[in-house]
């Protein structure tokens, strides 16, 4: 396989949101499922995210244990998995989250609409930057650099439109997730797909390979993609 093993990891409400309307990256997991999150980021060689969750709640996206960050070290790994971000203008700010906390090596897939500034910002801070000519990263490029970087196993945190374009083009392979006993509702809260959606003779479908209920009375899922 010319890309790396692909898993998306969310949390999300009983009505499947990800997130409030106000989309400012509302606290869902519960401390049992931060810990399983933060193990996740530990096993993986890159995490990577969508522009939208980039720019609107600059995700930090590091190992939170520092038990977890030394058995990285230990294995020769560096102490977080590498940042990876599919954006359309990759207008990071100085100050970034992202871009500063660490330490981590970093990738961003971007396209023509992000200005030479921006691309000089990125450049100077070491940030390995790849800039496709058309209006949209192209996803299957971005995973086959991944995989001739060294990433084998690379986990996605959202948001929707990101995770839905990965699933749509059959480049995901698991799926998990943490159902949280709470609503949302509001008809603009993001969920955990989005984009342009499918027909029901497209649908994608999943085989459930895992199922727990959890003390904190959330369930825990895991599906694989069929193909």
């Amino acid at each position: 396989m010319n890309r790396p093993f692909v898993f998306i990891n969310v949390a999300m409400t009983a009505d499947g949101k990800i997130d409030t309307f106000e989309r400012k990256g509302s606290a869902i997991s519960s401390t049992r499922d931060r810990e399983r999150v933060d193990q996740l980021r530990a096993g993986a060689d890159a995490v990577m995210v969508g522009g939208r969750t980039l720019l609107d709640e600059d995700p930090k996206l590091t190992v939170k244990s520092e038990g977890l960050r030394a058995e990285r070290v230990r294995r020769g790994l560096s102490p977080n998995p590498i940042k990876v971000c599919i954006v359309t203008q990759a207008k990071l700010r100085e100050d970034s989250k992202f871009l500063n906390n660490g330490p981590a090596d970093i990738v961003i897939f971007t396209t023509r609409r992000t200005s030479k500034r921006h691309l000089s910002l990125l450049k100077a801070r070491g940030v390995d930057v790849y800039v496709d000519e058309a209006e949209k990263v192209n996803l299957e490029r971005a995973l086959t650099t991944l995989k001739e970087l060294g990433v084998d196993r690379l986990m996605v945190e959202g948001g929707g439109t990101l995770n839905f374009e990965l699933m749509r083009l059959g480049l995901v392979d698991e799926l998990t997730a943490y159902v949280a006993p709470m609503i949302f509702g509001g008809e603009s809260a993001p969920t955990l797909a989005a984009g342009s959606g499918l027909g029901r003779s497209q649908a994608i479908s999943l085989q459930l390979i895992e199922v727990e209920k959890w003390d904190d009375g959330g369930l825990f899922l895991k599906y694989q993609f069929m193909r």
